[in-house]
């Protein structure tokens, strides 16, 4: 019988103005790796004090608050950059590119690349599945979604699907503190959701502590998230066409929400 493989560590903080950044620790392989480098000088700062030296950088898209920090910290510490087979050539530094239904083999674990178009149409997320962890990007965030910059509407819910479709206590790591923001906007259209009111009751104390929101589970995003049941009952009648498929009733979501 195979044993099962050491827990993996997640180092949470934040950084810039409401990024987060994760450290994740292999106890076993003694690898850390860092997912997307939104500030190479704030994440050296947290490997010190874990007592960490980068061997891996983990990026879902090449958006400068993603990968901005890939060149100094590869620099630094000689680290093997992953990314988007599909946008190498937006990916600075990139060593290994995967695309998706690869298995990036990290120490012990197997992380699973599930390509997310939409926020851009490179975009990549990586789901865990011996330790149901998706490091998720802007694809999802709790209570909401990427904007569209590159991709179109059904591309995204496209996408939104995938995530759906992981086991339910996925937690899921976001890579931005906009659930109090997006709690408020899913309110003014599933005004009669009960576990929405209760996690907007969690997240306002939460953050009045300035404390984190994410990770978030699946689970509960699939009972708050707008952007996951954009065609259900209780939205449906505030959308302006009722009687519309999910995906024009998530273009009409996204629409609302960019002018929120």
């Amino acid at each position: 019988m195979t044993a099962r493989p050491d827990p993996l560590i997640v180092h949470v903080f934040p950084c810039l103005s409401d990024n987060y950044g994760f450290l994740i620790h292999d106890p076993a392989s003694a690898q850390p790796a860092c997912v997307d480098t939104p500030d190479a000088d704030a994440i050296d700062r947290e490997l010190e004090k874990c007592g960490w030296r980068l061997t891996h950088i983990l990026n879902t898209h090449h958006h400068w608050d993603h990968a901005g920090g890939n060149l100094q910290l590869k620099a630094a510490h000689g680290c093997t950059i992953v990314g988007a087979a599909h946008d190498a050539e937006r990916i600075p530094g990139i060593d290994i590119r995967v695309q998706e239904g690869d298995v990036f083999q990290f120490g012990q674990h197997d992380f699973r690349v599930l390509e997310t178009p939409g926020h851009t149409s490179g975009h990549i997320v990586y789901y865990v599945p011996d330790q149901r962890l998706l490091f998720a990007g802007d694809t999802i965030f709790s209570a909401g979604c990427g904007r569209l910059f590159e991709g179109s509407p059904g591309q995204m819910w496209h996408s939104l699907k995938k995530i759906k479709d992981l086991p339910e206590d996925t937690q899921i790591y976001c890579a931005h503190e906009y659930t109090l923001n997006n709690l408020k906007f899913a309110r003014t259209l599933d005004r009669h959701n009960p576990d929405l009111e209760a996690y907007y009751t969690e997240v306002k104390k939460l953050r009045s502590e300035n404390r984190p929101t994410i990770p978030t589970i699946l689970r509960l995003e699939l009972k708050v998230n707008p952007f996951l049941h954009p065609g259900s009952d209780g939205i449906r009648p505030n959308l302006t066409d009722p009687s519309a498929d999910e995906v024009a009733c998530f273009t009409d979501i996204r629409r609302r929400k960019d002018s929120f």
